[in-house]
């Protein structure tokens, strides 16, 4: 007898740890299934999805970088994500084999700070790929003030904030960081394997939150600086927990027991 089972998808992915959070919360609820991780290249994704779209075990999968933009066009998009936000990070399969695409970044990116009063107020977004397109979305729908994305190439950021009907500018990585309430990594400079980023934080003001989304390491050289100066942070592992938990009911059909959050953070820092 064969499991129902979702997995990961992502090159590289040996860094994930969404296999450790889907795998806690099926123990906890004595739930029969699986979660995988799976390396799929750019070159893979039309197989990985022909064959999985014949298997009636697969509930489903999660897409990391650099994938977001890319599983576009290999499933239908019923909740128009791919006009909203431009990118997806959850496919879950239908009994009858249709693929649907959705996205629960935004969602989850969006619980650490869903009490903060962020209207009009100043916001830096690091990074113009698929992550940086939820953390917009979502910062879009909270009316924020200007917002600066810094990225390597300014046209597909400065196309991101006319999607999003954002007011801002666009400025190199290399650019000194400006003051900002709220600060948000959503590139992969500082993980494992990428370049580091260590901005100079000098212009922040003592109540700027930094909010980095990498989470491997766990402990980044930008949030190492900003714990340096004093400033409040959020790790990677909130936005992770806060999306899976969203996945984890499209492809199980059962909600997470977030009431051991504590517990699977243990875990997880465990595993950094």
């Amino acid at each position: 007898m064969t499991l129902p089972y979702a997995e990961v998808i992502g090159d590289p992915i040996a860094q994930s740890k969404s296999p450790l959070i889907h795998g806690f919360w099926l123990e906890k609820l004595d739930l029969a299934g699986e979660y995988r991780k799976t390396l799929v290249t750019s070159d893979g994704l039309a197989e990985f999805f022909a064959r999985r779209r014949e298997d009636p075990d697969w509930r489903g999968c999660n897409v990391t970088a650099p994938h977001k933009q890319a599983v576009l066009p290999f499933v239908d998009d019923r909740g128009g994500v791919g006009d909203s936000i431009g990118a997806m990070n959850t496919i879950i399969r239908e009994p009858d084999g249709t693929l649907i695409g959705t996205n629960t970044d935004a969602a989850g990116f969006f619980g650490p700070i869903a009490d903060l009063d962020l209207v009009d107020q100043k916001v830096v977004v690091i990074g113009a790929g698929g992550a940086a397109r939820a953390v917009l979305f979502a910062l879009s729908r909270c009316a924020v003030g200007p917002v600066t994305i810094m990225n390597r190439s300014p046209m597909p950021a400065a196309a991101l904030l006319a999607k999003f009907g954002l007011k801002g500018n666009v400025v190199g990585l290399d650019a000194p960081l400006p003051a900002a309430s709220l600060i948000v990594n959503a590139s992969t400079l500082g993980m494992v394997g990428a370049p580091a980023f260590e901005p100079d934080l000098s212009a922040q003001r003592s109540d700027c939150i930094v909010y980095d989304i990498v989470y491997s390491p766990l402990q980044t050289g930008l949030l190492a600086a900003a714990e340096e100066r004093g400033l409040e942070t959020i790790d990677g592992l909130e936005m992770l927990v806060g999306q899976a938990a969203v996945a984890f009911e499209l492809f199980f059909d059962a909600e997470p027991p977030r009431q051991y959050d504590d517990e699977l953070r243990e875990l997880l820092l465990r595993w950094s």
